[in-house]
């Protein structure tokens, strides 16, 4: 072979060489603008998603825009708002207020254990019982289920004051009341098959009505307002004459019949 025929071969082998570097080369700047793209789509995706996320999360909650809905006052109630709930004989000189969040298992277990005791001194006109409703437990539990049976409350309190009390006594029951973890008065048809326990709710259309259709939401929500400003800490709380009733314990209120009636009896004198 010639020196010449070798050097030509060389400079063609060289320009092939050269040509096929700048299709590699031209196929890499593709490929990276192609990873280029995919990265800047999954970007903006991850993005929209992030930013859709939070356009949902900072949308307000049924319950946040059941804020600016007309308030409707249940029958049996007096104050600006209806959030003054007393029941009992008109004659009783003394009242006992009762701080309740309908999903409180303390306040069940009052209820379970000294709520016929309570019932019995309010019938023979011992005192009468203002009820402030707090819904707190759906903050630090998460749900809706505090506020959601105190509007249901709020229904069964538009029927009669007497529907109101055996209602919150069916709540309250052993049989009916979850753990407070268990979000489940937040379901109305759970609510409504606790009132068909009671007599005067029992299968009572316009009551099942108002519930589904959140009629008292908003007084719920404004009764839980009033709560929340009157410095009460926890639930149950019992006071007469601006005095908390404790029980043996000197901190928590009553938790048997027999601290109640300590309790109870003292208020009654003072």
């Amino acid at each position: 072979m010639s020196k010449r025929n070798s050097q030509a071969s060389k400079s063609a082998a060289r320009e092939r060489l050269r040509v096929e570097r700048e299709r590699q080369a031209q196929r890499d700047k593709v490929k990276r603008q192609v990873i280029v793209a995919g990265s800047l789509v999954a970007v903006l995706a991850i993005a929209g998603g992030i930013g859709y996320a939070v356009v949902q999360n900072n949308k307000p909650g049924y319950w946040e825009a059941a804020k600016d809905d007309k308030l409707v006052k249940p029958a049996h109630t007096s104050g600006k708002d209806g959030t003054t709930v007393v029941i009992g004989k008109s004659t009783a000189k003394k009242t006992l207020q009762m701080y309740e969040d309908p999903r409180c298992p303390v306040c069940a277990a009052f209820e379970q254990t000294v709520g016929s005791t309570v019932k019995s001194d309010l019938d023979a006109g011992k005192f009468k019982i203002q009820y402030i409703g707090a819904t707190f437990l759906d903050n630090n539990l998460t749900g809706e289920g505090s506020k959601n049976a105190l509007s249901a409350m709020g229904a069964a309190l538009n029927v009669s004051t007497e529907a109101f009390e055996q209602y919150k006594t069916a709540l309250y029951s052993t049989k009916y009341h979850p753990k407070e973890t268990d979000d489940k008065f937040k379901s109305d048809a759970y609510l409504i098959k606790v009132a068909n326990t009671v007599d005067a709710l029992k299968n009572n259309k316009a009551f099942q009505k108002a519930v589904k259709d959140g009629t008292y939401d908003k007084w719920a929500l404004t009764m839980s307002a009033k709560f929340n400003d009157s410095g009460v800490q926890g639930t149950p709380t019992l006071k007469m004459d601006g005095k908390t009733l404790y029980g043996s314990d000197g901190k928590n209120a009553p938790s048997t019949v027999a601290d109640y009636r300590t309790a109870i009896d003292a208020a009654l004198k003072g």
